[in-house]
């Protein structure tokens, strides 16, 4: 990354299944992402619990001895739902206060494969960092092609004008937890002129 500015970053969060999937490609790379986290030092924030890829992750991680962060709604508290969260709880009351706080705690955005609510969470922190919200980054992992056809639909989108090019940039994507970091550290936010101009208290999101 010789000539490329690197920006600091100390905790990811990441947003993944709550199922493991079919393919065991998904375990084994969330595993290996929470070790190249733990490796550089850096920090995880979550959705808690200990179900499916969201255990694989911060079990990894907390492996390697960094700070494991869940944050999660307190309805999936009751009866145990969603197991015991890997390291430091903090319950919130809606999931809207739940993606929020991840905003503002985290300092990058990655995606595992996962369902509904791991594409909502990743498209919410899109939708804010094109309204200039918030300027960090934001990738997918896309492992054994998960995302492709994903990244075809907002490919297709910006062709047919719906998505700006500058927009697009905005969404990273990788094959490899070490190459998604590094294009992290290395992503410049460009925001759109007419949106910078947008002011927003910090309960606007």
């Amino acid at each position: 990354m010789e000539g490329v500015s690197v920006r600091k970053i100390k905790k990811i969060c990441v947003f993944c299944g709550a199922n493991s999937g079919k393919d065991v490609a998904f375990v084994n790379a969330a595993f290996h992402l929470g070790e190249v986290l733990g490796k550089r030092k850096i920090d995880l924030v979550y959705g808690g619990g200990k179900l499916g890829l969201m255990g694989c992750v911060s079990t990894a991680v907390a492996q390697h001895e960094r700070q494991v962060l869940g944050i999660i709604p307190s309805a999936f508290t009751i009866n145990n739902l969603v197991g015991e969260t890997c390291g430091k709880e903090i319950k919130v009351a809606t999931m809207q206060e739940r993606l929020v706080m991840m905003m503002e705690l985290s300092d990058a955005f990655i995606a595992l494969p996962g369902g509904f609510g791991t594409l909502e969470e990743l498209f919410q922190m899109i939708s804010w960092a094109q309204l200039n919200i918030h300027n960090k980054p934001i990738g997918v992992l896309n492992i054994n092609g998960f995302f492709n056809g994903l990244l075809s639909f907002v490919d297709h989108a910006v062709k047919q004008e719906f998505i700006t090019p500058r927009a697009r940039k905005i969404l990273i994507s990788a094959t490899t937890a070490d190459e998604l970091v590094d294009k992290l550290q290395a992503f410049r936010f460009e925001p759109d002129p007419a949106l910078s101009k947008l002011k927003w208290s910090p309960s606007s999101s």
